[in-house]
């Protein structure tokens, strides 16, 4: 529904910020961790193509910019949900528990970035793991031992 400005400009409303300032209090660094597992996926995809006799089909070209666009979202995807766990989750407290806590979301955020710019599962691979060490501290922190269980189902072959 679209309110009209007539009606807007004698209602009071301050600046409104979304995920989450209220806060909700519901985190979980699973989405980050399927969108880090997605860029592998990508990688993977990419590493494994034979681009040798040049291309053959048209459908060849669109297959490849699919997997880069895919990669590459969900790289960027991977730096917003992190960024949100770092901004609005994590308080002084949690760092003073894990000192290292700073570095590896610095960490985090440089490797989805290098993944957006380049094809390397190894790369894709660190960026999981990095996604995976903050999730056990994010867990750890509600005095939960955190562990992906279904980590190799969700990713598959």
């Amino acid at each position: 529904m679209i309110i009209p400005m007539s009606i807007l400009k004698h209602i009071k409303i301050s600046k409104v910020l979304a995920h989450c300032d209220i806060p909700c209090g519901i985190y979980d660094p699973i989405t980050a961790k399927i969108a880090a597992q997605t860029v592998l996926k990508m990688a993977v995809r990419m590493e494994a193509l034979d681009l040798s006799g040049g291309v053959k089909e048209v459908a060849q070209p669109n297959g490849i910019a699919r997997l880069i666009h895919v990669k590459e979202e969900h790289a960027q995807q991977v730096k917003n949900e992190l960024n949100i766990l770092w901004s609005d989750y994590f308080k002084p407290e949690h760092l003073e528990k894990y000192p290292n806590l700073h570095d590896l979301f610095w960490n985090a955020n440089k490797l989805a970035g290098s993944n957006k710019q380049g094809v390397s599962s190894d790369s894709a691979k660190k960026l999981v793991g990095i996604v995976d060490e903050i999730a056990g501290i994010f867990w750890a922190t509600k005095g939960i031992e955190y562990s992906d269980q279904v980590a190799e189902t969700r990713f598959g072959s």
